[in-house]
């Protein structure tokens, strides 16, 4: 039996926490994922127009086996600059790797970003962009319990038709392992099946955490893409980013299949996506709190399931907690 974590957070997984800054003048904003202790992570990029930060660093076969953090922001290339704010705040925290002693430790973090540049908001800032300022503020935040909605990096998301945001949730299985997925929605395709209400995400819902809504008997999926995808679609102007988590010691390899089948988690909650339009992609994170019996592959692939399940379960939650901003109307304004 799968049920709901305490908060429905990532940060149900023990070790780490995550915080939030925004720029309201601006329009943007920026999320931090905080380890308490170096924890192994891995990528898996799907989109065809990704935007990122040390991402080979985190290949499995790089010298580096532990991030500090993890970083999602708005802001397009600009927001590449947000790692830097939350490697500032660790640095001081005394946090990161250390290459020799009386070197200065370096904290590991990687980041990716998504585009928001269209969103409502003064763009025109002076020579400095706002988010390396924003991802000390995320650094500074951290902590377990955190907002969904129009926050961090979701304040100027949009999916589809819908005003995106930034959505969680975590998973708890049988065994007592836990899984968790925080999303940035910024999708060029539909979070929402055609002529209906209800979420493609709608079969993974536990407890009515979005809305409870079920597809109508006559609903039909066809080839034809969704009338409410957004309109005009351009290169570079969408994005959806996410992060997975497991307290599952696995390895990095165990750790890269658990984020390539956590990327389907994409496809269980938005249509289309992996567009060349999207830079979609997945970190995985394990903070190695449980040991992993035998067989360990059946584990691992259990558990990329499940992650894929909470993953479409976040993606869902972002737009159902969203909130109208400008002309991007809300899922709930839309159909409640």
């Amino acid at each position: 039996m799968i049920r709901k974590g305490l908060r429905n957070l990532i940060t149900d997984v023990p070790g780490l926490k995550v915080g939030n800054a925004e720029d309201w003048d601006v329009g943007t904003g920026v999320t931090a994922l905080i380890a308490d202790l170096p924890s192994a992570a891995v990528v898996d990029v799907r989109g065809g127009a990704p935007g990122t930060r040390d991402t080979e660093a985190l290949d499995p076969v790089s010298l580096v086996d532990g991030i500090d953090a993890l970083v999602l922001s708005g802001g397009s290339a600009f927001g590449l600059d947000a790692p830097a704010g939350v490697q500032a705040y660790l640095k001081a925290m005394g946090r990161g790797y250390e290459i020799a002693p009386g070197l200065p430790r370096v904290p590991i973090v990687s980041g990716a970003i998504l585009f928001d540049l269209a969103s409502p908001g003064n763009k025109q800032w002076d020579e400095e962009s706002p988010y390396r300022g924003l991802g000390r503020v995320a650094a500074e935040n951290a902590a377990l319990d955190f907002k969904l909605d129009n926050t961090g990096a979701g304040v100027g998301a949009v999916a589809g038709a819908y005003k995106g945001g930034l959505g969680s949730a975590s998973a708890v299985t049988a065994e007592g392992f836990t899984v968790g997925a925080l999303v940035a929605v910024n999708s060029v395709g539909s979070p929402v099946m055609p002529g209906s209400d209800a979420f493609w995400a709608w079969p993974f819902e536990l407890e009515g955490e979005f809305g409870g809504r079920r597809p109508k008997p006559d609903v039909r999926v066809d080839s034809v893409f969704p009338s409410d995808m957004k309109g005009a679609v351009k290169p570079q102007t969408n994005t959806t980013i996410a992060m997975v988590a497991t307290d599952a010691a696995l390895t990095r390899i165990e750790l890269k299949r658990l984020a390539i089948m956590a990327a389907d988690g994409f496809a269980r909650a938005l249509r289309p996506v992996h567009t060349p339009f999207d830079g979609d992609l997945v970190y995985a994170v394990s903070t190695a709190k449980q040991p992993v019996a035998e067989p360990r592959a059946l584990s691992v692939m259990q558990l990329g399931s499940l992650a894929a399940d909470t993953l479409a379960r976040a993606i869902a939650r972002g737009v159902y907690e969203a909130k109208t901003r400008g002309s991007f109307r809300s899922y709930r304004d839309s159909f409640f």
